[in-house]
Formats: C-alpha cells, structure tokens, sequence
C-alpha cells in the first residue's frame, strides 16, 4: 500500500558528525586517498580549515534522508546534489528538505533537499543542495 505524499510534506532529517577516523574509512572503501579529506595540516596548507568532507559522503546523506522517506519498502531512483560550500571533519551536518512535485501517474516523487553545517544553534552555511527521486511505500 502507497501512503499519501503532497507537495510541502517535510523528509525527516538525516544527520552526520563526520570525524577524522570516519573521513579515512570513508576515503579508504571509495577509492579517495587525498589528503585533504584526512590530514590536517596537508588540508591547512591547501587554504582549508582542516580535513574536508568529500562529495560522495554528501551525497550519501542525501539518499539516507531520501531513503527515510521513502520508508522500508520503498525506492530510491536517483539522488543529485551540488556542492556548495565545504564541510570540515567535526562538523554537524543536517540534511532537510521537502516534498517537491509527486507524479500521480508513476508514484514518482521529487524530493528537494538541503544540506546544512553548524552546531544546531542557527540556521547554518549551506554546503550542498539538490534532489532525489523515489518512490515511497
């Protein structure tokens, strides 16, 4: 049974507080060895705070956010995002968003999402924005 999905319903949040050791590990399984994602001082020499989170960890909290929504039994088609300000290792990084346009016809329903990093106090600096496509159950 598909439940009722309208445009302006909220994506519950998915939430990440990626350190040091989870840039690493996350770098390690994706074929990321670049030392600005887990060395610190490397990172500093290249103009960053400090180690940075990679694209690809983004867009994994992006479809954990999608996934949520979607629920157990439904799918992810497809995630999207863009990039738009870096995050650093140690940083609380918040994903919301909402129900976009559902296609009646196809069950299909377009997610837009945020991405968010600060300490949950304000608003915080956007880092990425994008879409997802599923189809809840």
């Amino acid at each position: 049974m598909t439940r009722r999905v309208e445009a302006g319903d909220p994506v519950p949040r998915a939430e990440l507080v990626p350190d040091e050791v989870r840039l690493l590990r996350f770098g390690a399984v994706t074929r990321n060895a670049h030392r600005i994602h887990y060395d610190t001082a490397f990172a500093r020499s290249e103009g960053l705070d400090g180690p940075v989170v990679m694209a690809q960890l983004h867009g994994c909290l992006f479809f954990r956010a999608a996934a949520a929504f979607a629920g157990e039994a439904g799918e992810v088609l497809s995630v999207a995002w863009q990039n738009r300000a870096p995050a650093y290792a140690g940083d609380r990084l918040v994903v919301t968003g909402v129900v976009e346009s559902v296609d009646e016809a196809s069950g299909e329903v377009t997610l837009a999402l945020d991405e968010r990093r600060g300490n949950g106090d304000g608003p915080g600096e956007t880092c990425c924005r994008g879409r997802a496509v599923v189809v809840p159950r």
